[in-house]
């Protein structure tokens, strides 16, 4: 199984849909809030270049936003 981790805040919407879209189709995730915890907003700025969220990484690949096409064709599903 892949290793999915999301960064969120607690007010993004998208990031809502994004572990709404995880906990429909059974992917297993792992949430780092970059609200609550500034090691992983400095984590996030490495990854991505910004501090924009969602931002979401399965395995290798980082999807900035809640791209769901993209979530479904690297997750397999």
């Amino acid at each position: 199984m892949a290793s999915v981790t999301i960064y969120t805040t607690n007010v993004c919407p998208w990031c809502h849909k994004a572990k709404d879209f995880f906990d429909e189709n059974g992917i297993k995730y792992s949430e780092k809030n970059v609200q609550q915890n500034r090691e992983y907003q400095a984590e996030l700025l490495e990854k991505s270049g910004q501090l924009g969220v969602p931002v979401i990484t399965v395995d290798d690949e980082t999807v900035i936003g809640f791209n769901k096409e993209r979530l479904k064709k690297i997750l397999d599903l």
